[in-house]
């Protein structure tokens, strides 16, 4: 499966040059963790950055400055990690998890901004192929309990007898 099958097309976006403050703003509105900090350039727009309500916590709140006056580009993580949407689901986990990142930018082949995805939509997306798994074992025993009482059945109408006493 595809980065770019499970990832969330409705990604926040934000220019470097924008306030903090205006950023948790967003955030707030649109009730998510993240902004990705993006250049705008024909089609669709690169990402440069991410801005992260951690990032906003770690180097803003400490200070208490006023986020007004601080613009996005001096707090975001400048050392983007990105996946393609063409990439392998697994490999991005390990690459997450290498990382020590919860949230990757989707990118199409030319660098522009396709999606975002969040560990949420890798635990969701677990937890289906899990009820999936657990659906088929469930399936699997009904199917082998009635085929033992098929061959129950057949063997009391060949003998007149029950196998289980």
């Amino acid at each position: 499966m595809s980065v770019g099958e499970i990832c969330n097309r409705e990604v926040i976006i934000c220019l470097p040059d924008e306030s903090v403050s205006d950023a948790i703003d967003l955030m707030r509105d649109q009730h998510v963790g993240c902004v990705v900090v993006v250049q705008s350039s024909g089609r669709s727009p690169l990402p440069i950055g991410i801005l992260t309500d951690r990032d906003i916590v770690i180097r803003v709140l400490r200070d208490t400055a006023d986020l007004t006056s601080i613009r996005v580009d001096e707090v975001m993580s400048h050392d983007l990690v990105t996946a393609y949407q063409d990439d392998d689901v697994i490999d991005t986990m390990q690459l997450m998890r290498d990382k020590g990142i919860r949230r990757v930018p989707v990118i199409n082949s030319e660098g522009g901004l396709e999606g975002i995805l969040a560990v949420d939509d890798l635990v969701e997306l677990l937890a289906e192929q899990l009820t999936d798994l657990v659906r088929l074992c469930g399936r699997e025993i009904r199917r082998e309990r009635a085929a033992g009482m098929d061959l129950a059945l057949l063997e009391i109408r060949r003998t007149g007898e029950s196998a289980y006493r």
